[in-house]
């Protein structure tokens, strides 16, 4: 399967791409605004491709002419690169594909276009998505909130409301079922009803637990661990490394690693002689700590589909941990003359038939 997502930089463009490479192995073809706006360079990226995911539309702009002829040229765009090729196109639509706003008429008028196309059309109705690295102020209310909190603020509830959310990963693996289908279907990708002041109140608990004193929240839920991991994708890497508080006598030192307040989880150390090192692997949904007790450690971390290298340098003179985000690979090395002793905790106990990892170097070699 050769793939290309238009939008393909943008918020689920990057969750889908990343969830291609990690389960199906597929690097797509990302295709952005500036290619988008181009003919000749959208049809030559369409090219060789047999399957086009497309994800490019226009929620905001300062006029409703703007949001509705919007929606409706990209597709048009779409369908006059393609040039008549019978490729299969799945289409992500929104639940508010059938209210007379701006929006919903667009994206009903980009689903006629993809429909007419002489390929395969697979609609996919979205509901309202959140997940890690989502714009504040414009993806969602999620990702404003967990902007606002993250960074010390007060956000307020001015209209409560009950809203269906889904995590971004999970948007991307219907997405990427309709393309494996490669069918002419429609579908709703269900979400989960939430309270607005649910999801702002699940958040101060995070902060208050997580940012203020290292815990963990408790993450027996699955939608608790979404919406974690999202809030925790606003604290990398400026609230990393965090020191922990030691206690010291004569006998020794005595700190915690971590605390955890509910949920599956397990912890584990290992040794690692000068010169070596773990890792270069990501994850999708697993929380992970790093916990340097003992030696000199660099723990390396790249965001999946990106470029930019964070590293960080922990001792055990003073002892400290940073956690992985999820969909950013990281490695461990020991950069010190004796053994290194790191502590590893996890929220969820190893499935060998689903490890959720995912190998990958942190850098090229």
């Amino acid at each position: 399967m050769k793939v290309a997502i238009t939008g393909g930089h943008g918020f689920l463009g990057w969750h889908t791409a990343c969830r291609l490479r990690a389960r199906h192995g597929v690097d797509a073809a990302r295709i952005g605004r500036d290619v988008m706006s181009d003919p000749e360079r959208l049809a030559d990226a369409l090219r060789d491709v047999d399957t086009v995911l497309h994800l490019a539309g226009v929620n905001r702009a300062a006029t409703d002419d703007e949001v509705e002829l919007g929606n409706a040229d990209l597709a048009q765009s779409l369908a006059t690169a393609l040039d008549d090729r019978p490729v299969h196109v799945v289409y992500s639509n929104t639940i508010h594909h059938d209210r007379d706003t701006a929006y919903g008429r667009g994206k009903r008028r980009a689903g006629d276009i993809l429909r007419a196309l002489p390929g395969t059309t697979a609609d996919v109705v979205l509901p309202n998505l959140f997940g890690e690295h989502g714009r504040p102020a414009y993806n969602s209310f999620v990702a404003t909130f967990c902007h606002e909190v993250a960074t010390g603020g007060s956000p307020e509830v001015h209209v409560d409301r009950s809203v269906p959310l889904l995590h971004a990963q999970g948007a991307a693996a219907a997405i990427i079922d309709a393309a494996l289908r490669r069918e002419d279907s429609s579908q709703v990708a269900a979400g989960e009803e939430h309270m607005v002041t649910e999801v702002l109140g699940l958040l101060r608990q995070f902060h208050a637990l997580y940012s203020e004193r290292g815990e963990l929240p408790d993450l027996g839920d699955p939608f608790a661990v979404d919406l974690f991991n999202t809030y925790r994708s606003y604290l990398f890497p400026q609230a990393f490394p965090i020191e922990a508080q030691v206690h010291a006598d004569a006998r020794g030192r005595l700190f915690e690693t971590a605390r955890s307040h509910g949920g599956t989880a397990q912890a584990f150390v290992s040794t690692t002689v000068p010169g070596h090192g773990r890792g270069h692997h990501y994850h999708l949904r697993k929380v992970e700590r790093f916990f340097v007790v003992s030696g000199e450690a660099e723990i390396s971390l790249r965001r999946l589909l990106h470029d930019d290298v964070v590293t960080f340098r922990l001792s055990g003179d003073r002892p400290a941990f940073v956690d992985m985000p999820t969909l950013w690979v990281h490695a461990l090395d020991n950069v010190g003359d004796h053994d290194l002793i790191t502590m590893f905790w996890a929220d969820q106990l190893l499935d060998p038939q689903d490890p959720d990892q995912y190998p990958e170097e942190v850098r090229a070699r």
